[in-house]
């Protein structure tokens, strides 16, 4: 069973979603859940955090159903920017909707393979419009399923003309959400700032541990006891985004190099499925170079 984007649609056309940060004080909640009521909106799913100290945050995640929402849209908007005043929040109001996603991929296709299986048994809700490569070992399995694929040869030598063609081919395909799956080529600041929060990367170590390359023979060399993986996003600091997911394995003296990498591979494809679903449900709140995940 293959995602099917206009079955979802149709599913979905009413499905809205808010989220909100702003200082914590009494009245958030009440405030949005009678502007919601008046626009005869039903809340299907709540959650809400705040960190409980002398000056807190406040975060929120609303999803509500709302007839003729995608009309009514402009005027919530509207509606609510007294509400966001009043309590000084950062907040986006987000119809429901197919994000486009475009994954980037070298040779190691263990990540892209998890992605594609996800989408094709229905359980990552996106279009993938498209795979870029810098090598083309993808390409065959892409292809296979109708994707398309986009063979773009990258090396820091050339960098500035590859992030330029790239960046063209993302516009054309409108793209919402790119996933570095095993990517293995460091970003420029000019193209990290076309997409904020909206590049997704998988780390093949449990960070801030054994940031950069060759983690896995680090970690050998270190004799550590555990290994992981670690999805965040993309920032102009190496592997220093905003942690989305992580998660790790056991491992121990008798496993070498090449044992540590079957292993972690596991945990990698797990870990940055995770966070890329998240993302497409809109349930991560960036806060600095943090997130709150409902």
């Amino acid at each position: 069973m293959f995602f099917n984007r206009e079955e979802f649609q149709s599913k979905n056309e009413n499905r809205g979603r808010l989220l909100v940060s702003c200082p914590d004080q009494p009245g958030i909640v009440m405030a949005i859940s009678q502007f919601l009521y008046s626009f005869d909106a039903n809340i299907i799913e709540s959650s809400q955090y705040s960190t409980h100290h002398e000056e807190g945050t406040f975060y929120l995640r609303i999803e509500f159903d709302c007839p003729s929402l995608t009309e009514k849209k402009p005027e919530m908007e509207s509606a609510f920017l007294e509400i966001a005043e009043k309590f000084s929040m950062e907040w986006k109001l987000i119809v429901q909707n197919v994000k486009r996603t475009a994954i980037f991929v070298s040779k190691q296709l263990h990540c892209l393979h998890e992605l594609l299986w996800e989408w094709q048994s229905g359980d990552l809700m996106t279009d993938i419009s498209l795979v870029v490569s810098n090598h083309e070992d993808a390409r065959p399995v892409v292809e296979n399923l109708g994707i398309p694929f986009v063979y773009i040869p990258a090396n820091k030598d050339i960098r500035k003309q590859v992030e330029e063609q790239q960046l063209q081919i993302l516009k054309e395909y409108e793209i919402d959400l790119i996933v570095l799956a095993r990517y293995m080529q460091v970003l420029t600041p000019d193209f990290v700032a076309e997409y904020p929060n909206q590049i997704i990367n998988i780390h093949h170590s449990f960070l801030p541990a054994f940031v950069g390359a060759r983690p896995y023979e680090r970690a050998y060399t270190r004799g550590v006891k555990l290994i992981g993986a670690t999805s965040h996003y993309v920032t102009n600091d190496l592997d220093e985004g905003p942690i989305i997911e992580q998660d790790i394995a056991r491992v121990d003296h008798r496993d070498d190099v090449a044992r540590l990498k079957k292993i972690g591979q596991s945990v990698e494809r797990s870990v940055l499925a995770r966070g890329v679903k998240w993302h497409l449900e809109d349930r991560i709140i960036v806060d600095n170079n943090k997130t709150i995940v409902f």
